[in-house]
């Protein structure tokens, strides 16, 4: 049983936070009645039960007028006041005391845009906060706590905000529509200013053109002709050299007195091998 309540309470969450934006560390906004029944039956710390159900850390709020009613039932809720002072103010800017539903109803809002969770004992306040589109809602059953499952009119709200986000709004639709027209008359000018910069190669190539003779008169258009390049040498082999070239280096120059140059080969003797008597 108790992990089937984990589970309704990880998947409420998902949804608070994927619908309407809810954070870690969450903020949680008790009212008197909430933080009474923590005390009356031991509940502590608060803050790790919290976090506990909503599976993040937790951050305590609540108001002055919450802190107003309590001092004003007696000494009897004395413990409970001191508790209360220890949690985290939330501006609530009531010069007059109010009531607490009154004034957790004020700072919630229409939309919540603090992301408040509001922890209270009041079953009046709770129907009243589900049908404030992403308000969740805590509450305690003897020494248990539990999260409330969002209501219909917060699944249909979010449903349809979800609906909304998937089609442009007119606003959208006109910004997008200038854009447009925008990078059309963009392109137009690119085409105009590439056609100008054509206009000033070919003048530049007729002005080239002239005649030597001086006179003005230009002759046909020349355009420059891509002509074929030679190999890379760094790719092209390097030529051997032959046997001859080497033999005709290797011999002796000798210079005449007329300037003729004139080389000479080595001759290759042949050693007659001499046979010596008796040897046979």
């Amino acid at each position: 049983m108790r992990v089937k309540k984990q589970k309704r309470h990880r998947r409420a969450v998902r949804f608070y936070t994927a619908c309407f934006g809810f954070r870690e560390p969450f903020k949680v906004l008790c009212d008197g009645t909430f933080v009474h029944h923590l005390i009356a039956n031991r509940i502590t710390p608060a803050d790790t039960a919290l976090a506990n159900i909503l599976g993040a850390t937790v951050k305590l709020f609540t108001t002055r007028c919450v802190l107003a009613e309590l001092k004003s039932l007696g000494a009897s809720y004395r413990e409970t006041l001191n508790a209360a002072n220890n949690l985290i103010m939330a501006r609530c800017d009531h010069e007059n005391r109010k009531s607490a539903v009154d004034c957790i109803t004020e700072v919630i809002g229409e939309n919540n845009s603090e992301h408040f969770f509001v922890a209270t004992q009041d079953a009046d306040l709770r129907r009243s906060l589900q049908k404030i589109p992403g308000v969740p809602a805590i509450y305690a059953l003897r020494n248990a706590l539990f999260l409330e499952q969002p209501s219909s009119f917060q699944r249909q709200f979010a449903q349809s905000a979800e609906e909304e986000r998937l089609h442009m709004t007119d606003m959208e639709y006109n910004m997008l529509r200038l854009r447009k027209k925008r990078k059309l008359s963009d392109d137009k000018e690119g085409d105009s200013s590439d056609a100008q910069e054509e206009e000033d190669d070919v003048s530049h190539v007729i002005n080239t053109n002239v005649k030597r003779n001086g006179s003005d008169v230009k002759d046909k258009v020349r355009f420059k002709r891509k002509r074929a390049k030679g190999p890379n040498p760094l790719s092209v082999k390097k030529k051997k050299k032959s046997a001859d070239t080497n033999d005709t280096t290797s011999g002796k120059e000798t210079k005449h007195a007329d300037g003729t140059v004139r080389s000479r080969k080595k001759r290759k003797r042949s050693r007659k091998t001499t046979v010596v008597e008796g040897s046979a």
